[in-house]
C-alpha cells in the first residue's frame, strides 16, 4: 500500500485507505490546484467554513489537504497535534449530494472528536487536545459515487 503525504506546521498528513480497492496508481489523483480559480472550488467552501471558527478566536491554516473521494470508501488522514491547542477540521466538495462526514480518532482507534456540523456537502469535526501526538480524521462520503473534496484546519 502505497502512502500519500504532505507536511504542513503543525500537521504532518498521510492518506490511508480504508478499503482494499485501489486504482491502478494506488490512489485516485485530487483535483488539480486552482490558486487562481475565478467561481467556486471545494477548497474555497472548506475556507468559508473554517473561517466561521475566526470568531471563536482560532486561525484558519493556509495549507490544506483534497482527493477524489468514492462512495462509502472511508478515508484515514494521519494528523500530529499538540497538547493545549483546540483543532477545527472542515471538508467540503461540490457535489450538492456528496453526504460529506468527519470523525477523529485517536492512536488506539477511540473516537475523541465530535463533529459540529454538515450538511448535503460539507462537514466539520474538532477536538481538545489533552495529549500531543499522532490522531486519525476520517473521511466518509456516502452521497455520491465520486467528488472532489477538500480538507483545511483550524487551531487555536
Amino acid at each position: 500500500m502505497k502512502i500519500k503525504s504532505i507536511l504542513m506546521p503543525l500537521l504532518l498528513a498521510c492518506v490511508v485507505p480504508l478499503s482494499s480497492q485501489e486504482t491502478g496508481g494506488g490512489f485516485s489523483k485530487g483535483p488539480p490546484l486552482a490558486w487562481n480559480f475565478p467561481g467556486q472550488s471545494p477548497r474555497s467552501l472548506a475556507m468559508e467554513l473554517a473561517a466561521g471558527n475566526v470568531g471563536e478566536g482560532y486561525q484558519v491554516h493556509d495549507g490544506f489537504w483534497s482527493c477524489t473521494l468514492s462512495k462509502s470508501v472511508p478515508v484515514l488522514v494521519e494528523v500530529f497535534l499538540f497538547a493545549g491547542n483546540d483543532y477545527r477540521f472542515s471538508v467540503a466538495s461540490l457535489e450538492p449530494f456528496s453526504q460529506l462526514s468527519l470523525s477523529i480518532f485517536d492512536a488506539t482507534g477511540c473516537p475523541v472528536g465530535m463533529e459540529y456540523s454538515g450538511d448535503s456537502f460539507c462537514s466539520t469535526a474538532g477536538l481538545s487536545v489533552i495529549k500531543t501526538g499522532r490522531y486519525f480524521v476520517r473521511l466518509v462520503m456516502t452521497g455520491s459515487d465520486t467528488a472532489d473534496t477538500c480538507m483545511v484546519y483550524c487551531y487555536k
